[in-house]
Order: structure tokens, then C-alpha cells, then sequence
């Protein structure tokens, strides 16, 4: 450390005294994504650096760690099962936001980063709570850039090119209607791109997220700050007393998700399972009448395979401890958390070299082109025919994430980031 004055300060020059950091998120809860995983983890490991953190968040809330203070912003949260596409009290109604976030989801819009921000905003314009820095989780409405209006610093994480989503949502659309309405959907994407490009720092968690962002949304490269996400270790770790079943593949899987490949994965269990025994495992549940389940029924493997609905997260390591393998089908990811986790337990990784997974993945793994079933099949029937190839892997794949992606490492980098945008907002 060096000293500037009578401050002390890092190495880049940087004041090192500690933050006040506000994370905002427009759902957080951890069981319904990796928006909530991400606010999570980063949140407890900004702490644990010495820092003050606190989360504004929409609905479903953040679980949160001591000394981290959550900032409820309460919505309509109509994409509760519980209520889906319903108010819970037509007095919610009263409000213009809600009424506006209700109108557009009636008309097929996804309106929870556009009324999350416009909450955000007034909670900082009313309230002007002394944070140094303010971190939004790829929420980048209106409001947002108008917190940034208001002199606080704000940088954002972008963990991958929604576009992406959205194209491959509108390919596997089926009518044009179907696509018109996915269309409709990602409005939003508008609104973010012009929200992204008014921010001087923008994180996000590979090289290919910041390659492809920087594409699909005309921003400057020089804006962006490669931060891997960290995996969790105290819930993804290895259970050497379990022995690991004999021809079982795991995957975890929105399964009804173009984007992550199921379909794939699925054909090459079928194809398999005409020569040899196996079992796939699916940690997730799929959509009633939803394409996964016709195509389990069409290809005849309904006897191999089995969802397991939603799993506590203590439950994970003994998931994939019981795996002769996981898989990773997707068509891209982000950073391919997945695989990460997967790997932190212990177990053999084949993944799609989609998006960001060979950069999580590296020769730790083994690695397949995306939406290939002849590939994955191959792979699949490699790693059978090689226990030894299996332990190789899977001690290989602990080691890369002990070594590259652990959250302490990704909190100071962050704040690395964060004491840059307050440079720049002087």
C-alpha cells in the first residue's frame, strides 16, 4: 500500500478506505435465477472485505447474509406462481407505476426493470442516501440512469447479451405469431441498450459477454471490466464417501429454455440408450404441456429420465456427487455458472463451447460444439468407456475453480471497478 497525503491508497492510486455500496436488483431471490445467486454472493463477499452493503431489490427478495441491510421495493410481482399474472389487492392499482406495470404486462411486455428502476429513482430522490457507489444488476431502466443523474456513481453488471435469448427465442418460435409476441417480450432490450451506453463502467463476467455486448449494443469496449462471478464452495464441494452410480448423467436445466439445450442432450440419451443402460437426471422441472415433455414422449425415454423439481442448495453436492458426469448443453452462456459448480464438486464436466463455457470450462472439461446431439453423444460414451479419464477431469475441474473463480476474488475486483467510477464522476 501507498499513501497519497495522509490517505492511504492501493496501488493504482485509488483511496482504500471503505465503501458504501448499494446493490440494486430487480429480483433477488436465489432459487429463481442467477440474478439473486449473483447479489448473494457478491454482497457477502463485499462485506467480508470491509465494506457497508446494502440491497434495494424488487420482489422475490435476496437471501442475505448479517450486517447487509435489504432495501424492499415492493411491486405487483406478477410473475409469482403464486399469483401469476394477477394483483393481490386492487388498491395495489392506485399507484401510476403499478398501474403502468400492470398495463404492460396485460399487452405481453416484461415490465419489471423498467417500474423496478422508476422505484429506484424516486427512493433515491427522496431519500439521497449517502452510498459512494451505486451497482445495478442488469436492471439499466430509465430510473437508473437517472440515479446516475442525481451525482451518484453507478456502474452495472451485464452477464451476458439478452439479444442472445431473444433470437434464439424468436428461432424456435413456431408460428409468427409466437414470434411477434417473443418480440414483444424483449421490448425492454431497447431501453437497456440506451440506459448501457450513457454508463462510463459496465462489468460483466467473460471475454465473450464483453465482446458480444460491446457488438450487439454499439458500446465501446474500452467501458467494460471483466469480472468472473465466483463459485460458492460451501455448498459446491466434493463428497469423496459417496460413490458415484454407473452410467448417470446430471444436468441442471431451465428445461423448457431454448437457449440452454436440453432438446440436444435429450436426443443423444436416446440415441445412447438404444446400445447401453443409462440414466439422465435433470435438476428442474419442465412446463406441463411445454416442448420438453412432448419431445421425451416422441423419442420414447421417458423410463430415463427423471426431474427432480426443485432441490434445496445443500442438496447440490450430493447431486452431483452421485454423477458419473454433468453436462452443460447450452447454445450460450454468459459465464456458465452450471458448469462451474459442477466442476467445484468434483464431477467430470462435458459442456458446449457456447458463449463464455470454454472460458470457465478451459481443459478441464471436455468441450463440444453447441446444438450438436452426435457430439454430445460421443462425448457421453467417451467418458462411459474411461472411469479413470472421469476422476481426471473432475480433479482437474476442482482445482481451475479453487484457483480462477472464487467470490473474494471477484469482490475486490468489483470494488477495483467501482473506485474507478468514482474517479471518473469527480
Amino acid at each position: 500500500m501507498i499513501h497519497k497525503g495522509s490517505e492511504p491508497v492501493d496501488k493504482k492510486g485509488h483511496p482504500n478506505h471503505p465503501l458504501r455500496i448499494c446493490l440494486l436488483t430487480y429480483r433477488g431471490n436465489p432459487t429463481c435465477g442467477g440474478q439473486g445467486v449473483y447479489i448473494k454472493h457478491l454482497s457477502r463477499a463485499l462485506r467480508d472485505l470491509g465494506h457497508q452493503v446494502d440491497v434495494v431489490s424488487g420482489p422475490p427478495y435476496p437471501e442475505l447474509d448479517e450486517n447487509i441491510t435489504l432495501r424492499k421495493l415492493p411491486s405487483l410481482d406478477l410473475y409469482n406462481p403464486e399469483h401469476l399474472f394477477k394483483v393481490k389487492k386492487i388498491r395495489d392499482l392506485t399507484s401510476p407505476v403499478n398501474q403502468l406495470e400492470f398495463i404492460a404486462m396485460c399487452l405481453g411486455v416484461f415490465p419489471e426493470p423498467l417500474t423496478f428502476g422508476l422505484r429506484a429513482y424516486h427512493y433515491f430522490r427522496t431519500k439521497l442516501p449517502p452510498y459512494d457507489i451505486v451497482h445495478d444488476n442488469q436492471c439499466l431502466s430509465y430510473g437508473i440512469w437517472g440515479i446516475s443523474r442525481l451525482g451518484f456513481p453507478t456502474v452495472a453488471t451485464v452477464h451476458h447479451p439478452i439479444t442472445v435469448d431473444r433470437d434464439v427465442d424468436i428461432k424456435a418460435a413456431k408460428s409468427w405469431f409466437r414470434k411477434l409476441m417473443v418480440m414483444r417480450w424483449y421490448s425492454f432490450l431497447g431501453m437497456q441498450r440506451r440506459v448501457l451506453r450513457r454508463l462510463s463502467h459496465i462489468i460483466t463476467v467473460s471475454e465473450c459477454s464483453k465482446k458480444d455486448i460491446s457488438k450487439d449494443f454499439k458500446i465501446p469496449i474500452h467501458r467494460f471490466r471483466v469480472v468472473p462471478n465466483g463459485i460458492n464452495t460451501d455448498i459446491f464441494h466434493p463428497l469423496p464417501h459417496i460413490e458415484r452410480a454407473k452410467n448417470r448423467i446430471l444436468v441442471t436445466n431451465s428445461a423448457d429454455t431454448p437457449l440452454k439445450g436440453l432438446k440436444y442432450l435429450l436426443e443423444a440419451v436416446a440415441s445412447i440408450s438404444k446400445k447401453r443402460s443409462i440414466r439422465l437426471t435433470v435438476i428442474g422441472t419442465p412446463k406441463k404441456n411445454g416442448d420438453i415433455k412432448y419431445l421425451i414422449r416422441d423419442l420414447g425415454i421417458h423410463d430415463y429420465v427423471k426431474f427432480t423439481g426443485r432441490i434445496e442448495y445443500e442438496d447440490f453436492a450430493r447431486y452431483y456427487a452421485e454423477a458419473t458426469m454433468a453436462v452443460t448443453p447450452s447454445l450460450y452462456e454468459g459465464f456458465g455458472l452450471p458448469a462451474g459448480e459442477a466442476m467445484a464438486c468434483g464431477a467430470a464436466v462435458i459442456s458446449t463451447a457456447g458463449g463464455a463455457l470454454p472460458e470457465v470450462v478451459g481443459n478441464a472439461g471436455i468441450l463440444v460444439p453447441p446444438a450438436d446431439k452426435r457430439a454430445l453423444e460421443n462425448a457421453i460414451l467417451s467418458l462411459l468407456d474411461d472411469p479413470d479419464k472421469c476422476h481426471r477431469l473432475g480433479q482437474a475441474g476442482r482445482e481451475r475453480v479453487k484457483n480462477l473463480f472464487t467470490w473474494h476474488h471477484a469482490a475486490k475486483r468489483t470494488v477495483e471497478v467501482y473506485r474507478e467510477a468514482i474517479d471518473a464522476n469527480r
